[in-house]
């Protein structure tokens, strides 16, 4: 008899739908759960092939916003001289697009059509000339702005909380404006997504007649639908960081529009001037100024040197000593590099179909489901350089019992890599939720965070847990918490992603290791930094804006 397979949805959301707004990626693109997956989950959750016959809350509707738009007609009249009037919107399917991000509660409202913020005018700057009048204009109106990019925030950074402006950077401003070969830097516009910077780097020598090409080396999952800007803002880290280091890494100079006024900071690769306002502005989301250009460092391209490797561990103990020992062992880092809990080894490799036969070796040399750990990644650089740095990962892991499973297991995921996120769609069709929260830690304290924030997660009845460290320092890594849970209730979801959030605090966790803070975490950032941190970041918030107009509304609990 043929098994049931859920009608998974295969068309793009129609036009002006709520959908199309919560919908990851691009529209007629699809990732769907494998086999293994959706027999798992049915399992797991007490779910029968009846549960997966019809899909629910879809947001099919077109999106109707009853909330008129507040601002005096004067001021769009007057942005409208500014940036022209066919870069000021106001229907509704404008005002909700540009107020999202891709958080699950998100998602879960707009499929229910609910827009709980909007801004009055959507405004799309040409360039940073515009962006000048619009902010100093905004200024002296107390006009609050909100930026936005390319809409993947994860913590509600985007969220127009105070209603004014929603200032869209990636419509105009998406171009590599020089690539400077003697420095080894390219300047950027803020609006720029990922795959059209690597790829005008990638054409260098074309483009800019530069002799080499290059890679910006900075792969987020969301590196397809991110912007250039919003990896700054935001302190993002891409899954090569190990190796080519976090966004703020990769900065040399940046230019920003503030309410007090515009600056450029200088393109020093060091300088002893005091506190560098440069690593202020870094992580700012848009509270003291609007990102109008960044000048950031960039790597000589050598694919054809990476090196690929996939090692299984017999613990979650034995995969985190030794990527210690890579991480301090001096001979170089590797660039992508990541360990699997447990959990997640063991749903990944039902997730990936791993046959029958090498579940049987495995466990007959005594790796064992539910304690095994999956390590992949790569090498890359000068082609000794990725040798040897390969070569030393894999004496390390082998002392520290790990068996070779050559570079297949990399090479699959890298192939996917983008596409994960694509399957939240499909699953919350039918209920199922899958969210993520991450946290930095040392390695003093990894194992603490880990099983205390585990443990409150598993407390919950029918609830996943996996959880994997993805970018790696010499004194600590990251560890990056998948949840899935069954449930319709929006309450109950915010309860138990805040009690998630309290928990990582609350065993030794920072709040945020790349997704910034937003206004989800603005509320624990006083009892995180302490009162004398925020005193300051409140202070220059005061120099920036003095009258609060730069994404107010609880961002980074300034306000």
């Amino acid at each position: 008899m043929k098994r049931f397979t859920p009608e998974w949805t295969e068309a793009a959301p129609p036009k002006g739908s709520w959908r199309s707004v919560f919908k990851y990626g691009n529209p007629s693109e699809f990732k769907h759960p494998s086999r293994g997956w959706y027999e798992m989950i049915k399992q797991d959750f007490s779910m029968t092939d009846a549960d997966f016959r019809t899909r629910r809350d879809e947001g099919l509707e077109q999106v109707r916003l009853n909330r008129p738009v507040t601002l005096e007609p004067r001021h769009r009249a007057r942005f409208e001289d500014m940036v022209g009037a066919q870069n000021v919107q106001s229907d509704d399917y404008s005002r909700v697009r540009y107020a999202s991000g891709k958080t699950t509660e998100e998602m879960l409202e707009l499929r229910h059509a609910v827009a709980e913020y909007a801004a009055d005018l959507v405004i799309h700057p040409r360039n940073k000339q515009d962006v000048q009048q619009v902010v100093a204009y905004c200024h002296e109106h107390a006009i609050p702005i909100y930026a936005f990019g390319a809409g993947s925030s994860v913590n509600f950074g985007v969220r127009p909380a105070q209603g004014g402006i929603s200032l869209v950077l990636s419509t105009h401003m998406n171009r590599v404006l020089a690539v400077n070969e003697l420095n080894q830097t390219a300047t950027v516009q803020p609006g720029m997504y990922g795959p059209a910077y690597e790829e005008a780097l990638r054409m260098a020598p074309e483009l800019f007649h530069t002799a080499h090409r290059y890679t910006c080396g900075h792969f987020p999952q969301s590196f397809e639908y991110s912007s250039v800007g919003g990896w700054i803002v935001t302190l993002g880290s891409g899954q090569a960081s190990s190796y080519y280091g976090d966004a703020c890494d990769l900065v040399i100079s940046q230019e920003y529009v503030t309410p007090a006024g515009t600056f450029r900071t200088h393109d020093y690769p060091a300088t002893a001037t005091g506190p560098k306002v440069n690593d202020i502005m870094k992580g700012s989301e848009g509270c003291f100024g609007i990102l109008v250009e960044v000048t950031l460092k960039i790597y000589r391209a050598m694919p054809e040197n990476t090196r690929y490797f996939s090692f299984m561990f017999p613990s979650w103990e034995a995969a985190v000593d030794a990527s210690r020992e890579v991480c301090q062992g001096e001979f170089g880092m590797p660039a992508v590099f990541r360990i699997s809990d447990p959990e997640e080894t063991d749903r990944g490799l039902k997730l990936y179909g791993m046959p029958s036969f090498v579940d049987a070796f495995l466990q007959k040399r005594g790796f064992r489901p539910m304690e095994r750990c999956l390590c992949l990644g790569t090498a890359e650089g000068q082609r000794d350089f990725a040798r040897n740095v390969q070569r030393q990962v894999r004496r390390i892991c082998r002392e520290k019992g790990a068996i070779s499973l050559g570079g297949y297991a990399a090479r699959k995921w890298e192939r996917t890599r983008y596409k994960e996120p694509y399957m939240r769609e499909d699953l919350m069709d039918y209920g199922v939720l899958i969210d993520t929260l991450e946290t930095s830690v040392t390695w003093a304290n990894l194992h603490r965070v880990h099983r205390e924030v585990r443990d409150y997660i598993k407390a919950r009845p029918q609830t996943m847990c996996m959880t994997h460290a993805s970018h790696f320092y010499p004194q600590g890594t990251n560890l990056y918490f998948v949840f899935l849970m069954k449930t319709d209730g929006l309450d109950e979801f915010r309860a138990f992603h805040r009690g998630i959030i309290e928990r990582i605090c609350a065993s030794g966790g920072s709040l945020s290791h790349h997704h910034g803070v937003g206004r989800m975490i603005g509320p624990w950032m006083e009892a995180h930094l302490g009162p004398e941190q925020m005193a300051v970041l409140r202070a220059l918030k005061r120099h920036f804006d003095p009258r609060g107009i730069m994404n107010p509304g609880g961002q980074m609990g300034l306000d």
